[in-house]
């Protein structure tokens, strides 16, 4: 089937394996035995829950970008500067970079330094950073915040060797001037490497980071107003990750240990918190607290009757708004993982604001006792005003409505992904997701928009995907990843990933227009690249371009080239060919790449690991590498690759599957056959010959009755053991052999005949009438195959076989 026909009937690879299975299932269990019809519905179970994960989305392309394909700028390299990018200068088109000591002023066309702002710290606050314990590495000036109040006003905050401070700088042009300073607690936080987060909104700066040295208070601060101290119901050990402003509140996202969860074990939960920008505190002791503090669940999971979770965000995108299916949505993109002990797996989720707004006005969620599961408030008891929600004057709001407020801070709704599943989930022990940044509503030819998703790992590389589906569908994804790009000599971690553009294109020698450029920081070094690769000169078919599914790539029928967003006449159908959700276009020609597409999809064009010493494994052959060693001025080359596709699970499950149908289909037939050949008699298949069942130590008795002829033909016998109740003996016997007689009893002068013990020993009567009396041990054990006029003393004679016959 090519990849037109097979993408027109609307199913993919795995749902035609699926269907075909089945169908051949069906025939073979019309006539089989019930042995393989089980074998098989159990294979098709487990065939069908390793094709409910999302695979793992191989890329089209593998970039290793030469010297002059990216921007470098590295600044201290005998030490880690612990790089943050955290503001743009919106006079100019400059980065501000906080860094070590500096904040540096970059170009973005090339990343060259404009100027820079030094600010170390004192020598007292070294040595008293050096005396309470910490490294003197870490006991510097890491610029971790920066905020632009009014024109020409930069704030800027520091660690400043384990003490927070900021500081007020006027600016004019390149230069920076100090201005005032004031105590940056609970707006920076202490460590470099403490996850924090901060937004300034309506000249206040809202931050999420720790207030204390140790790094154990954490909280959620604007000046005045702060979230409860050291209080579990409120914060929980969090990890903040992002933040940003909507109306009349600020969201912050972060992870923590869930509290609700405690009963059941240690776990991690995503969270998204929400204040009210209006909020000035309550009255009296709770003039300093939030208000409207509320937070719920973030739920990134595989759908299904058991969902996967993926439970810790790691980073945010900036708030994105576009079309979505028929509908208009605005977006916020998230990174999450698996716990560092559990499977290795990342994925990428999206959450509407809107429903992100309709969990913090659902239920609250409450522990009724310490031992009790955490259930819905009764909206019967949630006072009113509402807590959590805006109000004119939050000092006149009632004491019931800040009380419950301060026990009922979390949600009971979960916050679903927006299009029903991850966009992206990655399982690999090679690396995990840590930063993403987000280019919104790229136009394609015809007027449909893709939000492309650029993805940074913990091992240096850089994943570019889109949802095929989102352009007609909010409820559909289909995972595309265009590239994967190692950019970085080192596999060190990308911490931060930014989307910028100038206000004039860049103008590269083919043509085509670049209109921004993908910023990307480690701890050491700070990395522009351009957004696409779809201006190369070895693309020379449509087909080749189309298959790229980027949509920042176009042929352009007029030019017969690949070009790139933002040429003339982009948005005319007619002019240029593409077609993201298919990857191919009616109007291209069969190409080489779209056949080498549609074989890699069938040999395995999906993989489940990625070998960092081999990037270009299981790559199809003529696939487009970017490779600095076959790198010229005329642009990247295209190389066949050495190894060929490998197996994947699905070739794998289903080779197994149809050996093991083949193997029992022989077995079945060879022995069906051979009975036919060789079968026996009729009576052969009787039941077997009757025998004698030993109810008691069988194993001792080897005088064995002979079995009784058959007198009549028998489709079923069962042997078992029948107690007889027999006569009463008399009172002599019955008071000689009763359980009471066994106990023990004074033992006399002499061993009379009444003279009883525990254990009952007769030599000399045993001997003389075993014949009589053989059926008895020492220790009154009763022995079968005594014939039927052998009782016991107690008015029980011992067991018989009885024979049942069933006709």
């Amino acid at each position: 089937m090519s990849v037109k026909s097979k993408r027109s009937s609307g199913l993919g690879l795995r749902q035609l394996q699926q269907q075909s299975l089945r169908k051949e299932i069906a025939t073979i269990c019309a006539g089989g035995s019930p042995l393989l019809v089980s074998f098989l519905v159990v294979a098709l179970f487990v065939a069908g829950n390793l094709c409910a994960w999302q695979e793992n989305v191989r890329p089209k392309l593998y970039v290793t970008l030469a010297d002059k394909e990216y921007l470098r700028f590295q600044g201290n390299e005998s030490t880690i500067d612990y790089f943050k990018l955290v503001l743009r200068d919106p006079n100019s088109n400059n980065l501000l970079v906080g860094a070590r000591n500096i904040v540096y002023n970059l170009s973005i066309y090339d990343l060259s330094e404009m100027t820079r702002l030094s600010w170390y710290s004192s020598d007292d606050d070294i040595k008293m950073c050096i005396v309470k314990g910490k490294d003197e590495d870490l006991c510097q000036n890491y610029i971790r915040v920066l905020a632009i109040p009014s024109q020409g006003t930069l704030m800027s905050c520091g660690t400043n060797a384990f003490r927070p401070l900021c500081r007020i700088y006027s600016i004019n042009g390149n230069n920076y001037t100090y201005e005032s300073e004031k105590p940056g607690q609970a707006m920076c936080p202490y460590d470099p490497t403490h996850n924090s987060t901060a937004v300034f909104v309506d000249n206040e700066l809202y931050s999420g980071t720790v207030a204390d040295f140790s790094g154990l208070d954490p909280i959620i601060y604007r000046e005045h107003l702060q979230t409860e101290q050291y209080d579990s119901l409120s914060l929980n050990a969090p990890n903040f990750v992002g933040s940003f402003t909507q109306a009349d509140f600020v969201y912050f996202f972060f992870r923590e240990t869930a509290v609700e969860f405690i009963n059941c074990g240690k776990s991690i939960f995503s969270r998204v918190a929400r204040v009210c920008k209006w909020d000035k505190g309550g009255p009296n002791r709770l003039k300093n607290r939030w208000t409207s503090y509320l937070k719920s669940r973030l739920n990134c999971s595989m759908p299904g009757d058991f969902p996967f979770y993926f439970d810790e965000i790691q980073s945010t995108s900036n708030l994105v708004e576009g079309r979505y299916g028929h509908a208009n949505s605005k977006l916020i993109y998230g990174v999450f993982s698996t716990a560092p002990n559990a499977i290795a797996g990342s994925a990428i989720c999206a959450f509407s604001l809107q429903d992100i707004s309709d969990t913090f006005e659902g239920n609250f969620k409450e522990q009724s006792g310490l031992n009790s599961n955490w259930l819905p408030v009764n909206p019967l008891n949630v006072p009113d005003p509402r807590p959590g929600s805006c109000h004119n004057d939050s000092r006149m709001l009632p004491d019931l409505t800040l009380n419950f407020k301060k026990t009922h801070s979390l949600m009971d709704e979960t916050v679903p992904a927006f299009f029903g599943s991850p966009i992206l989930t990655r399982v690999s022990t090679m690396y995990r997701f840590t930063a993403i940044a987000v280019d919104p509503q790229i136009k394609t030819p015809g007027g449909k928009t893709y939000d492309v998703v650029f993805v940074g790992t913990d091992h240096g590389k850089i994943l570019k995907t889109v949802n095929a589906e989102s352009a007609d569908s909010n409820k559909k994804v289909t995972s595309v990843v265009i590239e994967e790009i190692d950019a970085l000599q080192t596999n060190e971690p990308i911490r931060t990933l930014e989307i910028v553009r100038t206000t004039q294109y860049d103008t590269p020698k083919d043509g085509s227009y670049d209109d921004g450029k993908l910023i990307i920081v480690t701890d050491t070094t700070v990395l522009a690249i351009k957004l696409h690769r779809c201006s190369s000169e070895k693309i020379t078919s449509c087909s080749e371009c189309v298959a790229l599914q980027d949509p920042y790539c176009a042929w352009d029928k007029i030019v017969g080239k690949c070009r790139s967003h933002g040429a003339p006449r982009w948005s005319e159908e007619n002019v240029f060919y593409q077609s993201v959700a298919t990857g191919d276009h009616a109007a291209c020609p069969s190409g080489k790449m779209a056949k080498d597409a549609n074989a890699v999809e069938r040999q395995g064009y999906r993989d489940l690991e990625y070998d960092p010493q081999r990037p270009f494994r299981d790559q199809p052959a003529d696939k487009i590498q970017f490779n600095s060693e076959n790198y010229n001025d005329k642009g990247p080359q295209i190389t066949p690759d050495l190894i060929n596709a490998q197996y994947t699970v699905e070739t794998l499950v289903m080779a197994v599957l149809a050996g093991a149908i083949f193997a029992l289909l022989v077995g079945f037939i060879t022995g069906y056959f051979c009975g036919r050949r060789c079968h026996k008699d009729e009576d052969d298949n009787l039941p077997y010959p009757d025998t004698e069942y030993e109810y008691f130590e069988q194993r001792q008795n080897v005088n064995r009755i002979q079995a009784e002829p058959k007198l009549l033909p028998q489709v079923e016998e069962v042997t078992y053991a029948e107690p007889v109740l027999l006569p009463q003996p008399s009172s002599q016997n019955k008071m000689q052999h009763s359980p009471k007689n066994t106990l023990r009893k004074p033992m006399g002068h002499h061993h009379g005949v009444n003279s009883e013990t525990l254990f009952q020993f007769q030599p000399d009567s045993y001997n003389n009438a075993r014949d009589n009396y053989r059926g008895r041990d020492n220790f009154g054990t009763l022995r079968s195959h005594q014939g039927d006029n052998y009782r016991r003393g107690d008015g029980f004679s011992t067991t018989r076989s009885v024979k049942k016959v069933y006709l």
